[in-house]
């Protein structure tokens, strides 16, 4: 399935960039472009409240990714409507919407509460499907079965955080659950007819970018309709941070030049069926513990990697085989 001369302007998948882009992937979808608008909608996470640890991900501040009209303190309506006239101002083109459930674990409660909840974002006109973010282990048949019969109106995908193919990272991060755990939640939803999306990170303590090459062929394997990638950003006051502060060998921090470069080789090698919605995390810098990069945009990240496919004359799946 390797890519030609003769394929440079329609590539592997029929498409004019060289990456299955998730605004593209939008506009064959919807017809149009289509904006998230985030929720917080007051759930926890399993390895927060004890269930099965205490503390969350060492990595994790959702106050470093939520939007400022987004606090558990609104009712979903409130922050929906806070957050569609946001992006009018800020994007001009989108009419329509979808709820994008982004913090904590998403499916965490019994289904007759998630019932209640996602109702309430669904009642708005705009709002035309759900993004829901989860964990593999917060996820059931029953539940399944609702998002399934959901998904029959509504544009409906489940992202599961995975974060890594490796065990003992996922143990060391205290995520509470295993790779397998995440792939067999990822199969069971593809399954159902449910959209299905995963979420990664590169530069997790004692990963090596020998290991994150492997992971393109592991990862390729899986039913996935989205994909999402980013760089570990070491946020302050969090464990990871005073991991990082202690013992810095342990982790491998990218350059800017070397993580654009690094994603390049991955994605000549990544399944090219896969929407690939983002390639690179950002948070403000008043949240960053330290960092390399300076303060670059995340669509000036992306222009350099399109950039550089160009320059290379390869694509994404390139190398899939």
């Amino acid at each position: 399935m390797e890519h030609t001369e003769n394929q440079s302007t329609e590539f592997i998948w029929g498409h004019r960039r060289r990456f299955n882009a998730y605004s593209e992937y939008f506009k064959r979808t919807f017809g149009e472009r289509v904006q998230k608008v985030a929720v917080n909608a007051g759930f926890t996470c399993p390895n927060r409240d004890g269930s099965i640890s205490v503390g969350g991900c060492i990595y994790c501040d959702n106050n470093a990714f939520n939007p400022s009209y987004c606090h558990p303190s609104k009712n979903i309506a409130q922050q929906i409507e806070e957050g569609i006239e946001f992006h009018k101002n800020r994007y001009r083109r989108a009419n329509k919407y979808l709820a994008y459930f982004q913090a904590f674990s998403n499916t965490y409660a019994p289904l007759k509460t998630l019932r209640e909840r996602y109702a309430q974002a669904l009642e708005k006109e705009e709002i035309v499907g759900l993004v829901i973010g989860t964990r593999p282990d917060c996820m059931d048949d029953e539940k399944l079965d609702y998002f399934s019969q959901l998904s029959q109106s509504y544009y409906i995908i489940i992202e599961y955080g995975v974060e890594s193919c490796n065990n003992h990272t996922l143990g060391l991060i205290n995520r509470g659950h295993t790779f397998e755990q995440a792939v067999t939640a990822i199969e069971k939803t593809h399954r159902a007819g449910i959209k299905t999306g995963a979420h990664f990170i590169f530069g997790l303590p004692c990963e090596t970018v020998s290991e994150w090459m492997q992971w393109s062929g592991i990862i390729s394997e899986l039913p996935l309709d989205t994909i999402k990638f980013h760089q570990l950003q070491i946020i302050n006051n969090t464990p990871i941070a005073t991991m990082y502060k202690q013992n810095p060998s342990l982790f491998h921090r990218f350059t800017l030049e070397e993580y654009i470069d690094f994603i390049i080789r991955f994605l000549e090698r990544l399944n090219p069926r896969f929407v690939v919605e983002r390639f690179a995390g950002e948070v403000p810098p008043r949240f960053l513990e330290q960092t390399s990069w300076g303060w670059i945009r995340n669509d000036q990240i992306l222009q350099t990697i399109e950039d550089k496919l160009q320059e290379q004359n390869t694509c994404q799946g390139r190398l899939f085989i």
